[in-house]
Formats: C-alpha cells, sequence, structure tokens
C-alpha cells in the first residue's frame, strides 16, 4: 500500500500506553472541543463523532466529554484554542506534518522550532511538504478480531479504499467522505475501532537508515510528546533490522 510505514503502525501501539499514562485525555479533549465549534450534536457533526468515540475507546468520563464539547460551543469558556498544522523536514530529508491546537501560537511555534533544530530536522514554509500527503480516513482495527477477507468484505461495501495489515492490526484507508459509513459499519459488525482520524497520509515512503533512522525516530518521539501536539505524520520507513534495534 503506497504511503504505509511499520511506524504509523508502531505509533497506534504507543498511543494505547499514552492513554494509560493520561497523555490522551488531553489531546481527546482539544480535539472534541475543536470539532463542537461545528455544532455540539455527533449525529450532525462527523469529527465529532468520531473524537467522542476515540474518548469512549481510552474509558473518558462522560462528563469530561460533555464539558469539553460545551466549551466547543460556547456554554462554557475556555474554547480559545487554535489548530495549526506545521511543516518540517526530519533527518535524511523525511517529511513532516505536526498538527497542533494551542492558546499560545508563538510559543508553539519557537519550542518546535527548537525541538526540529535539536534533532536534525527544521521547520519549512507552509506547502514545502504537505503536497507530499492526502487527507484520507484511517481507522485501526485489532488483527485478531478477523481474516482480511471477512474484514475486507465489510469495509469496502462501506467506501473503504485500501486495507493493510500489519503487527497484529488492520490499517483501513478510505476517502474523507467515507470515514462516517467505514465507521458504521464496522460497529454494527460489532467491532471497535482502536483509533479513527480524518489523518494526512504520505504518497509515498522514504526508507531512513542509521543515525536518521534514530534521530527521526527521536524527533518523532519528542514531537508527540509536547502538550500542544494533536499529531504527527510522516513519510519514512525503517527496515526491519533497523527498527528491531530502535524500539
Amino acid at each position: 500500500m503506497s504511503g504505509h510505514s511499520k511506524w504509523a503502525t508502531i505509533k497506534h501501539k504507543k498511543a494505547s500506553l499514552d492513554a494509560k499514562r493520561g497523555k490522551a485525555f488531553t489531546r481527546l479533549i482539544k480535539e472534541i472541543t475543536i470539532a463542537a465549534r461545528n455544532g455540539g450534536d455527533p449525529d450532525g457533526n462527523p469529527r465529532l463523532r468520531t473524537a467522542i468515540l476515540a474518548a469512549k475507546n481510552v474509558s473518558m468520563p462522560a462528563d469530561n466529554i460533555k464539558k469539553a464539547v460545551m466549551r466547543g460551543t460556547g456554554d462554557l469558556e475556555g474554547g480559545q484554542i487554535e489548530e495549526v498544522m506545521f511543516e518540517g523536514y526530519g533527518p535524511g530529508g523525511a517529511a513532516v506534518l505536526v498538527n497542533v491546537a494551542t492558546d499560545n501560537r508563538n510559543r508553539t511555534v519557537s519550542e518546535l522550532r527548537h525541538a526540529f533544530s535539536k534533532n536534525g530536522g527544521n521547520l519549512a514554509e507552509q506547502g514545502a511538504v504537505a503536497w507530499m500527503f492526502e487527507r484520507k480516513s484511517q481507522v485501526m482495527v485489532a488483527g485478531e478480531k478477523l481474516t482480511e477477507d471477512e474484514l475486507m468484505a465489510i469495509v469496502l461495501d462501506a467506501g473503504a479504499d485500501d486495507l493493510k495489515g500489519e503487527s497484529g492490526s488492520w490499517e483501513i484507508l478510505s476517502a474523507p467522505e467515507a470515514h462516517d459509513a467505514v465507521l458504521k459499519a464496522l460497529e454494527s459488525s460489532g467491532l471497535h475501532p482502536t483509533e479513527a482520524s480524518i489523518a494526512m497520509v504520505p504518497k509515498n515512503v522514504v526508507t531512513l537508515e542509521g543515525k536518521n533512522a534514530s534521530a527521526m525516530m527521536r524527533l518523532s518521539e519528542v514531537l508527540e510528546d509536547h502538550d500542544d501536539v494533536q499529531s504527527v505524520y510522516s513519510n519514512f520507513d525503517i527496515d526491519d533490522k533497523d527498527l528491531e534495534g530502535l524500539t
């Protein structure tokens, strides 16, 4: 599948560890707040419905979800969060997109610039690397639930474009317009995605080795650990041999 990398699958596994540390709560509350600006009714707001589903998947209390929605709709104070996509280059020329939700853009820019430069990369101008990616519905499902043929039959009928299995998980890619239909098809079949979002998927990947591979992994982890960062997308891949020594 074009644009798939092993690091993308590893990130989803790491996300479950973040959830146990509570980090996922902060990110999801911001996502719910931003999504709710387009309407507080999940039935009429696919982005909000997806965010709420993700919050329930990490056992976020219903009251936290309700308050985040109310901040987004303006019924509670505290919803002044700006969503920005930054672009940059990592070690070895890998393209990087960083989606942030911040209440202080200048501070976030400064901190991201420092993170890139300290780890062998640099921030770039808007449009520098975004063209290397495309917006896709990206849904992850635990690999042991169904066979490839069974899952393919469910998601293709709902409008999915591609299915990829790696490291015990299935990655389902679709056009953004099919996101809601794919989720409903999975839920109707008794399947609960481990993660679902509209993501920036690379059109092609570049393989990194040695120092570039380890430096890119380090940069990715630093960016993902930043409090304002919602998600990080990159077009790098790492050979199995190098990956074993880094994870």
